[in-house]
């Protein structure tokens, strides 16, 4: 329900494109949601709409709770958004998570998508897949600590990872870990399994649980300390024994087969990609249905 055009008195940016209407330039606004829009992308505004709250914006730093709704499941919006629009349009791209986007365009939309709050702007004028990608890691990146890593020690992880020679007591000690975790980690870290798995069985994108884990591993868990020296990372990154084969790395049944075994924290990322889906969509329940863009 459009209202007349007005004139804008300060930059703020369109609720369907994202882009800044600036100073001086005609706009429209919604009667009843008070979405703004430039007068162009009128015809695209999603319909029909009801009133809702003026949403704050968020930290720009700060831990996953910050972000995430008051009600289950307790995934950001902003990870909801990133992830359906990596699936809607990604699935074919060659190397997706692994090619990085343009930094400054990266830069820029998260910023945008922070200070729009819950009422985030639309990713579908963002022409390179990838940049959507980078927005998501650099999100989970800038989080003052890990999903895992402040509630489990990374040693304790890669323990239940490595130490405990039966796949099936392994696959136990990891999900009795994840239930642990605080309710918003533990929902985002669902989701983005999930997501990591179909990514993992696109053909086209080429990127396997070894190629995913080994990107996700230091965001996911993180490293021994919340500021790792390259010492604390390479003694993170375990080195093959001179017998073949005596380090298991969580990605081969029995022993390690990898000349380099991917680090600790891909370790990590690996067991949990090999729970099974059932177990991660349990913590979502029926209620993934609210796990929609808005």
């Amino acid at each position: 329900d459009p209202a007349p055009s007005l004139q804008m008195i300060r930059p703020e940016p369109c609720g369907v494109c994202g882009s800044r209407i600036r100073f001086g330039k005609a706009a429209v606004k919604c009667r009843q949601c008070q979405l703004l829009l430039h007068p162009k992308c009128q015809e695209q505004c999603p319909s029909p709409c009801a009133p809702r709250p003026r949403h704050h914006a968020w930290p720009s730093e700060g831990v996953l709770a910050d972000f995430a709704p008051a009600t289950p499941p307790l995934v950001p919006a902003l990870v909801v958004q990133c992830v359906t629009e990596v699936e809607t349009r990604g699935l074919t791209e060659t190397g997706l998570y692994r090619v990085p986007g343009a930094e400054q365009l990266v830069r820029e939309w998260k910023r945008r998508l922070l200070r729009a709050g819950g009422a985030l702007p639309a990713l579908g004028s963002v022409a390179d897949i990838h940049v959507v990608c980078g927005v998501l890691k650099d999100f989970l990146r800038g989080l003052k600590e890990p999903l895992e890593g402040a509630a489990l020690p990374l040693t304790l992880l890669h323990g239940a990872t490595t130490d405990i020679p039966d796949d099936a007591a392994c696959g136990t000690a990891l999900r009795h870990m994840v239930s642990k975790l605080p309710p918003a980690n533990r929902d985002t870290l669902a989701f983005l399994m999930l997501h990591l798995l179909r990514v993992s069985h696109s053909p086209n994108c080429k990127m396997d649980v070894l190629n995913l884990s080994r990107v996700f591993g230091p965001t996911l868990v993180g490293h021994g300390s919340a500021n790792p020296t390259p010492l604390a990372i390479m003694e993170d990154t375990p080195r093959q024994c001179k017998v073949r084969g005596f380090l298991r790395c969580g990605l081969c049944p029995g022993r390690c087969q990898h000349p380099h075994p991917p680090s600790l924290p891909a370790q990590v990322v690996a067991r949990l990609l090999s729970l099974p889906p059932n177990f991660w969509r349990g913590f979502l329940g029926t209620e993934q249905e609210n796990l929609v863009p808005m």
